[in-house]
């Protein structure tokens, strides 16, 4: 009994360490505070939001830039396995840092990016957007696709708001 307790104790804080890094886990275990802040959010031109965190490593200044909704069709397949089509819609958003070379180009090239994004999600099949593990493989297909577009490293992360398939 007192294994399985010290086994659940070490799986607890290693997935707190996981989650908020080793920095922010010792600070919350000792009660001290953070060496990091983060400042509230700034709107900028296109609706998007930069949000600046820093901390005595580094500084390094995020830019959500949200997509207009996404609406295509893809393929399914129905029970008795006649091939159909089905409305995938996407609300999504861009996150790149602007300190990185390059992030300039996001911002003027955000048209092209969510056109590679229609181009490709209209290539889907309801199938691979099941699941945890699809919404994995979306999402870095979907970076894979800003970054390249970008011509950048700039974009940091897919963020997907709504996912809906009818």
């Amino acid at each position: 009994m007192v294994l399985i307790a010290v086994v659940g104790l070490v799986a607890l804080i290693g997935g707190l360490v996981a989650a908020m890094g080793f920095d922010d886990a010792l600070a919350l275990a000792t009660g001290g505070g953070s060496d990091t802040h983060e400042a509230a959010p700034e709107v900028t031109k296109n609706d998007s939001v930069a949000i600046t965190h820093s901390s005595q490593k580094s500084a390094e200044t995020v830019v959500v830039a949200p997509f207009k909704e996404i609406i295509v069709n893809i393929h399914a397949t129905t029970a008795t396995g006649r091939q159909t089509t089905r409305f995938l819609k996407l609300n999504a958003a861009l996150v790149y840092d602007e300190t990185l070379p390059g992030a300039a180009h996001v911002e003027e090239r955000m048209v092209f990016v969510r056109d590679a994004f229609q181009d490709y999600l209209r290539q889907l099949s309801e199938r691979d957007v099941q699941g945890s593990a699809g919404i994995t493989i979306l999402k870095a297909e979907l970076l894979r696709r800003a970054r390249s577009v970008s011509d950048s490293e700039a974009p940091r992360e897919i963020l997907i708001s709504d996912l809906i398939v009818q």
